[in-house]
């Protein structure tokens, strides 16, 4: 099916000077690629979820939203597609890319959930003695937070910028005809997510907030303590339905907050004049993720060389549809 956008691209660099001058940049992963991605993970966590005895109520009120998204997508596309502007083109763009990133993200937090029903044990020890190994200290970092409003606040506005960023990156990429840089962002995204459930599958963690904290809790960090009492009942086979407006983030390592950096900052450079905005945003994301992630050092790192896997596989495949005729 012919695209309706297609004739306007090369009018982009009419309605934005700053379009990329790169011939290739407008050329992505086809259409039939993305879809074979999206049925293919659709299977993957339908079947992790079947393997966990977990299911997803299609009919709760919670879900609206997420229909609610699936119905205008294609309208505003439609939309744009009538109107036939370069502006309407980006808009387009922009509209896709948020919702496979929303699909994405929503889709490795769900599969989170069997991927921990299904695993053994806490490897919290073993990530506590790399952190000492380091010689870091995260009952000091969380006592300096906890001992200070302003450094809370802070911390959970930088945390909750996960989202933020990548709306940014990826309105920069519509605007500018880089489909190229936007499909590497997004490919790299969820092969990180898929590396990050894997060795979750092998790694479950309660945090250091619940392993290393004794007595009362002065400062409950935005993502709270839900893996003590969570994932055990989700090995029990107490939980039977997932809520998809109630997930609760179970990863402690690798931790995704510090691969998700990795990759915004590395997407970053390639944004032209909103490349240190989006490395401070995020550089203060990472300051903040140990108190409002309950992350380990060690789940820092592994996150970043999870992101740097993801980077290069994607960076792989959007090299070799680049090569083909």
């Amino acid at each position: 099916m012919t695209d309706p956008f297609r004739s306007a691209v090369v009018d982009t660099a009419t309605a934005f000077p700053i379009a990329s001058s790169d011939p290739h940049a407008g050329v992505g992963f086809s259409a039939g690629q993305v879809r074979g991605a999206i049925v293919a993970s659709l299977a993957g966590c339908a079947l992790l979820l079947w393997a966990a005895g977990l299911v997803v109520d299609p009919f709760a009120r919670s879900n609206i939203p997420y229909y609610a998204v699936l119905a205008a997508v294609p309208l505003i596309r439609f939309a744009c597609a009538r109107i036939g502007r370069p502006w309407s083109r980006a808009v387009a763009d922009a509209t896709e890319y948020f919702t496979l990133f929303t699909a994405m993200a929503l889709t490795g937090a769900l599969c989170s959930y069997p991927v921990a029903a299904l695993s053994e044990g806490f490897a919290d020890a073993t990530l506590q003695q790399f952190d000492l190994a380091m010689r870091f200290d995260w009952l000091a970092w969380y006592r300096l937070v906890a001992e200070h409003r302003s450094l809370q606040l802070l911390g959970m506005a930088a945390y909750q910028s996960i989202f933020l960023t990548p709306a940014l990156l990826l309105g920069w990429f519509a605007c500018t005809g880089q489909r190229r840089e936007a499909h590497r962002f997004l490919a790299a995204f969820w092969i990180a997510a898929m590396i990050t459930l894997t060795l979750f599958s092998q790694m479950p963690a309660v945090g250091p907030l619940s392993y290393l904290w004794k007595g009362p809790i002065p400062y409950m960090p935005l993502s709270e303590l839900w893996q003590p009492d969570l994932i055990p009942a989700l090995r029990l086979g107490e939980v039977h339905v997932v809520d998809l407006g109630q997930l609760r983030g179970l990863v402690s390592a690798p931790s995704f907050h510090a691969a998700s950096a990795t990759l915004y900052i590395a997407t970053a450079w390639r944004c032209g004049p909103l490349r240190w905005l989006l490395i401070a945003i995020t550089s203060a994301m990472v300051l903040s993720t140990p108190v409002e992630g309950t992350h380990y050092l060690i789940d820092m790192i592994l996150g970043a060389g999870v992101a740097i896997v993801g980077l290069r596989c994607a960076s792989a495949l959007i090299a070799r549809r680049r090569a083909l005729p």
